[in-house]
């Protein structure tokens, strides 16, 4: 947590709320949250503009007058935002990062695990910042091609369900949805992804698509205590079928929900729709 539909969310909130704003000086409270020179990131974001903000698999970009401002959420990393009068929060000793705006008003990156990180980058080293980690395409009808997809789940081995979770294969899915999407296609986790024959490779495709698609839709899930930047939940957990379903009833057969560790995740599964193929 977060992941893509929680980050997506995140991203139409702070549009509606610091679009235009000029940045008028930082502070950083936690310094291991920036990566690279500190003072030099806080002397370059003096004056900044923020022209957009949009978001790369489950990282969040800040689209500046002459820099991209990286931020990836991890954990617990969210973003509040308070008017000038408001000073609520700003003692909290979880807000690491304070952005204060020419207007007076606050953007406050809230992280009570410390594990976000920040950093700044010109528009030009954007894509190849993303080439470099190899990350996958979004899980959208324009960029996540099934062609692509199938070839390159055919080279490895490895369980689908961490596959899934690594972001080179497709980008922003994390350990609620990967949970959910393999439920869906009706795939085992731990099936190895050489092993997937042609039709459970078009289920897994089309769930990939359709789960993110209606978790965005939904604002993504609140899970213990996501929030957007606006302070709304999201409402997809009310939509989820296996994940943190252990023990209940499949809601397709009834068999009771299994829940095991695989690659060191909490990962859950209906043993029957999902049933494990011998190989």
């Amino acid at each position: 947590m977060p992941e893509l539909p929680e980050v997506e969310s995140v991203k139409i909130g702070l549009n509606q709320l610091v679009l235009g704003q000029e940045i008028d000086r930082v502070q950083v409270d936690w310094p291991r949250i920036i990566v690279g020179d500190l003072q030099t990131f806080i002397n370059r974001l003096s004056g900044q503009k923020i022209i957009n903000v949009d978001r790369r698999g489950k990282y969040l970009l800040f689209i500046l007058s002459d820099w991209v401002l990286i931020s990836h959420l991890r954990m617990e990393g969210k973003y509040l935002y308070k008017t000038g009068e408001d000073l609520s929060d700003h003692q909290n000793r979880h807000v690491h990062v304070t952005f204060f705006m020419r207007d007076g008003s606050t953007l406050l990156y809230h992280d009570v695990r410390k594990f976000g990180r920040m950093q700044l980058i010109t528009p030009d080293q954007l894509d190849h910042y993303f080439e470099a980690k190899g990350l996958g395409p979004e899980p959208t009808v324009e960029d996540f091609d099934i062609s692509v997809f199938a070839s390159k789940l055919g080279k490895t081995h490895r369980p689908i369900k961490p596959v899934l979770l690594d972001q080179k294969l497709v980008a922003g899915i994390g350990n609620i949805y990967a949970d959910e999407i393999l439920f869906r296609a009706g795939i085992h986790p731990n099936t190895p992804c050489d092993h997937l024959n042609p039709d459970q490779i078009k289920a897994l495709h089309q769930s990939i698509l359709e789960v993110i698609h209606q978790a965005v839709a939904s604002g993504g899930s609140t899970i213990r205590t996501y929030r957007n930047s606006l302070g709304q939940a999201g409402k997809f957990q009310q939509a989820l079928q296996v994940y943190g379903k252990e023990g209940q009833a499949c809601p397709r057969c009834g068999s009771r929900i299994c829940k095991i560790k695989l690659a060191q995740r909490g990962t859950h599964f209906c043993p029957n729709c999902q049933e494990a193929k011998k190989v």
